[in-house]
């Protein structure tokens, strides 16, 4: 299933990434390459929320892995896989909010990438997150 990102309040220049069904479930999520720094996006949802009303963190968790991937295949479809994923928890986020990602590459090799990401609402930080992502070659 493919969604519009301008139906969760989301620009149109963002584009969806077809084929993850967790992802679908859980956002869903949307990417944007701008140049050398890819942004992400989504809108949380009743669904998305814990016992205090704000957005449970494995759903943070979740979209800053998106994030961190899409910077690492650069929103093509090279596969690739999480190694490892460390986050931090800066402050809360709501219903209806819009968490904005934002990837940046620290060095990418010729089978891993090393990168970190913001997540962000209304330009506050809720999250920090770095990886060790795989770059999967077709076989």
């Amino acid at each position: 299933m493919k969604f519009k990102p301008e139906n969760y309040g989301i620009s149109s220049d963002y584009k969806h990434w077809v084929g993850d069904k967790t992802e679908d479930y859980i956002g869903p999520f949307f990417f944007l390459i701008d140049g050398s720094t890819p942004r992400t996006a989504f809108r949380i949802q009743e669904h998305n929320l814990n016992a205090h009303d704000s957005v449970h963190g494995g759903v943070l968790m979740a979209f800053a892995d998106y994030t961190l991937c899409m910077g690492a295949n650069m929103g093509q479809s090279e596969s690739v896989v999480t190694m490892t994923c460390n986050n931090e928890f800066v402050a809360p986020a709501y219903k209806n909010d819009i968490v904005e990602g934002e990837c940046e590459i620290v060095r990418r090799g010729k089978s891993t990438v090393f990168c970190r990401c913001t997540l962000r609402v209304s330009g506050n930080v809720v999250l920090t997150g770095s990886a060790v992502i795989k770059r999967v070659k077709n076989r």
